[in-house]
């Protein structure tokens, strides 16, 4: 019998200008197989947000902080982070990273822990990419990835998996059929234990 994840919450982080691109094509796809595992999923889609750089000034890091000082679209974010049993983050790369409304939204996450003690502990994350390239390492793809791998390594946060493909126009990896199956059989696993 397969392990049900009831009442799970999965956060989606969608950090392509494109609502149906090819980044967001894979986390709709783990979304799809965490739904199927019993998850409740959500989906935030920053190209639509105000998120501002973070301005170095360490507000957040205070003893007695309240949070980030910048009041922007992250402060509804926070909570959603916090909550989440399990996080989707999905990115196409532009210019051998990830995009950058994707890493705006990495380092902003500094100031997560003035909003929860311990936020990252236990999170599972699931890491979605899409590259124009044909290969993850003359793209970049390898560029980002490593720095999911090490930022999460640091949180103490656990990456149950990442997929990653090769497509340039819209919507195109999924004609990848194996790579589709990949991304719903990583859903199911992201919210089952």
């Amino acid at each position: 019998m397969e392990n049900k994840a009831k009442n799970k919450q999965v956060l989606v982080i969608l950090g392509s200008p494109r609502k149906k691109g090819n980044s967001s094509a894979l986390a709709a796809r783990i979304s799809r197989g965490a739904k199927s595992a019993g998850a409740e999923v959500e989906t935030v889609f920053l190209h639509g947000l105000k998120i501002s750089p973070c301005r170095g000034c360490d507000t957040c890091q205070k003893n007695d902080s309240k949070g980030c000082a910048i009041k922007d679209n992250m402060q509804e974010i926070y909570p959603k982070l916090i909550g989440a049993d399990a996080w989707v983050i999905a990115s196409p790369v532009y210019w051998f990273t990830m995009s950058a409304q994707t890493k705006m939204f990495m380092d902003r996450c500094y100031a997560l822990p003035a909003y929860a003690k311990n936020p990252f502990a236990g999170k599972r994350i699931a890491i979605a990419m899409s590259y124009g390239d044909v290969d993850p390492v003359k793209s970049g793809c390898v560029n980002a990835l490593r720095t999911f791998q090490d930022a999460y390594r640091y949180t103490g946060s656990k990456i149950v998996g990442m997929v990653y493909g090769s497509a340039t126009k819209a919507g195109e990896i999924q004609n990848n059929e194996a790579l589709m199956h990949e991304a719903e059989d990583l859903g199911k696993r992201l919210v089952s234990r």
